[in-house]
């Protein structure tokens, strides 16, 4: 079992950042690949980023938020970050870490383990 646990959420206006973390706890954390997602009411978990195990970690984001958000590890620490600057009213959501065992992947249903979520609210 692997535990996620969110932080960093809250309410920010548009234009402003917020950095996201995601602590793990359970399982070799440096085997896992982890990505971040996100979801709206009435809409699907929608993905934001994700990151390779690897030392040389590889990154991958959605078109919507490449050149704003940046997602990075610390594996000493078993924290995975997503700072997002340059925030839009649609990046409004609940934002969920997620750990994959193995490779990255842009789609939710690949990911194994995931944490409770946390708001982020961005105001026009």
């Amino acid at each position: 079992q692997v535990q996620l646990v969110e932080s960093g959420g809250g309410l920010v206006q548009a234009g402003g950042s917020l950095r996201l973390s995601c602590a793990a706890s359970g399982r070799t954390f440096t085997n896992y690949a982890m990505g971040w997602f996100r979801q709206t009411p009435g809409k699907e978990r929608e993905f934001v980023a994700a990151i390779s195990w690897s030392a040389g970690s590889i990154t991958y984001y959605a078109d919507s938020v490449k050149g704003r958000f940046t997602i990075s590890r610390d594996n000493g620490k078993n924290t995975v970050y997503l700072q997002m600057n340059t925030l839009k009213p649609e990046d409004t959501g609940v934002y969920y870490c997620a750990a994959r065992f193995g490779s990255s992947s842009r789609r939710s249903d690949e990911y194994d383990y995931w944490g409770q979520g946390t708001q982020v609210t961005v105001s026009s």
